[in-house]
């Protein structure tokens, strides 16, 4: 766990920290690498809604509440710029990790999925068996119960999971410019996050190359530099 700066933001070399731990983590392992920067107990237990909400949170203190991007409309290709706030996406966490839902007459409950769920069925490539194989970690192991449910109930059982963890299932709703096309696209802020983080920490290290070249300092002098230092130093190199 890192000490945070006053801002509540990871100083330079604590996010070129987190980005060499996080590239050579699995993706799936990713976000509890990111939240074990700041939160010193276990969250790959966490429902992903509350793991999902604590990235956000994180990532708002980063690099702010609006969050931009581009996507491609699913109709005709074109490509779309998307901005919107935190605020837009948050939700209120869940009470409680355990579900009940009726599967084929009778009431199952289940846990709420988890990082150490996700990142086990990260290698299966069937996605019907990805399901059932998370369905049955989610039923305590029981694989047995999860192998005879019907596509119906295997549907059913997903609803659930999306409206008692609201967080872990976020949808932009998108509406296409030029062919007027609307569509839900799924927002997934871990890998959001982590581009953002990625890209942040590579033109980090670009600017610790230009100056170590220019100055001959070291990496740790020209992180302790203030962002508008290194950028007026950078400009008078570029000029």
């Amino acid at each position: 766990m890192v000490q945070l700066s006053a801002t509540g933001s990871l100083t330079a070399a604590e996010l070129l920290n987190l980005w060499e731990r996080g590239r050579v983590a699995p993706a799936a392992e990713r976000p509890a690498v990111l939240l074990a920067a700041v939160h010193a107990e276990e969250t790959a237990h966490w429902p992903i809604g509350r793991r999902d909400g604590q990235l956000l949170e994180l990532r708002a203190r980063q690099f702010g509440q609006r969050l931009a991007g581009l996507t491609d409309c699913p109709q005709c290709g074109e490509t779309i710029e998307l901005e919107f706030e935190a605020d837009d996406i948050r939700t209120s966490p869940t009470a409680d990790d355990r579900v009940t839902a009726e599967v084929d007459g009778r009431d199952i409950t289940f846990r709420l999925p988890n990082s150490e769920d996700l990142a086990a069925i990260a290698t299966i490539a069937d996605p019907a068996a990805a399901r059932r194989e998370l369905f049955a970690r989610c039923l305590n192991g029981s694989a047995g119960i999860a192998s005879e449910w019907s596509d119906e109930a295997l549907t059913l059982v997903s609803q659930r999971m999306g409206e008692a963890d609201r967080q872990a299932d976020v949808q932009l709703a998108l509406a296409c410019p030029q062919c007027r096309h609307t569509w839900n696209a799924p927002f997934d802020i871990a890998s959001f996050f982590w581009s953002e983080l990625k890209a942040r920490a590579e033109s980090l290290l670009r600017e610790v190359h230009e100056l170590a070249a220019a100055y001959g300092w070291s990496e740790h002098e020209i992180l302790t530099l203030s962002p508008a230092r290194r950028a007026a130093y950078l400009e008078m190199i570029r000029a």
